[in-house]
């Protein structure tokens, strides 16, 4: 089974800056990580690539610092990594995001399954996986907490609802965004340490990958932050003691104050 995972490093902390030109994020100096979704589909691939042998190649589009990210996914037990890194893909939203990275798994040739996290935990859109499945015009299943089943040409998955879950029935190829209840992430041995630190990064840049100029970037994203600024704090407010009664009693009270 040939999976595909595609990883996003985000920042380590919420303390980040703001570039006041373009609104968006400022890594530079900035400790990153992988982001916490995305280690538990790195450890589903790893699993379904032991169970049904296979390739694992983690795919992540950022700076060329972002190189460390694929080298951890490496040391859990992934094969390949490559790095989608240009100048020209700055800026990119979660559209220009997921075409680019769909651009970049079609360089990349066949593949059974894509995997994702169900969302950054600097964006929290949930978007840009089910963007990849539609550049790529592929199935695609969200929030998955288990693979029940496998073969070559399809899959059977529990799907995570509010209340419960689905089980869902899809062909492959496909791609799926997982949940952290779908597994635990293991710690990397000392061999896949060192496998990682030796191991080739590939780059791709605008020019290998030929995509559209006008779809990359901020030139190709249609979602644009036009302001950006920090609440002003609450002030004053109270807490309500007592039992559910008699707070309900006071709330009502306060109602009528603010009211007249």
């Amino acid at each position: 089974m040939n999976i595909i995972v595609c990883i996003k490093q985000v920042p380590e902390t919420t303390e980040v800056r703001i570039n006041p030109e373009t609104n968006t994020l400022m890594r530079e100096g900035v400790k990153s990580i992988i982001n916490p979704f995305d280690m538990y589909a790195i450890e589903e691939a790893v699993r379904l690539k032991e169970r049904f042998g296979g390739k694992v190649t983690v795919v992540t589009m950022g700076p060329p610092q972002a190189d460390s990210a694929l080298r951890e996914a490496i040391s859990m037990g992934a094969d390949e990594g490559y790095l989608v890194c240009d100048r020209a893909f700055a800026g990119s939203d979660t559209w220009a995001t997921s075409y680019t990275l769909a651009g970049a798994i079609k360089k990349l040739g066949t593949f059974d399954l894509i995997i994702c996290g169900k969302q950054a935990s600097d964006g929290d859109t949930a978007q840009v996986g089910p963007g990849i499945s539609t550049h790529l015009n592929i199935p695609q299943v969200t929030y998955v907490k288990k693979v029940e089943e496998a073969t070559d040409k399809s899959m059977r998955l529990e799907r995570m609802l509010e209340e419960g879950y689905e089980i869902i029935e899809t062909p492959l190829p496909a791609l799926l965004t997982v949940v952290k209840e779908i597994n635990e992430p293991r710690i990397p041995s000392l061999k896949g340490l060192m496998r990682a630190k030796s191991a080739k990064i590939t780059m791709l840049t605008q020019k290998e990958l030929e995509l559209d100029p006008q779809q990359i970037g901020l030139c190709g994203s249609p979602t644009q932050v036009v302001k950006i600024f920090t609440p002003t704090p609450r002030v004053g407010g109270q807490v309500l003691k007592g039992e559910v009664a008699d707070i309900a009693k006071q709330l009502v009270e306060l109602i009528k104050d603010e009211v007249n």
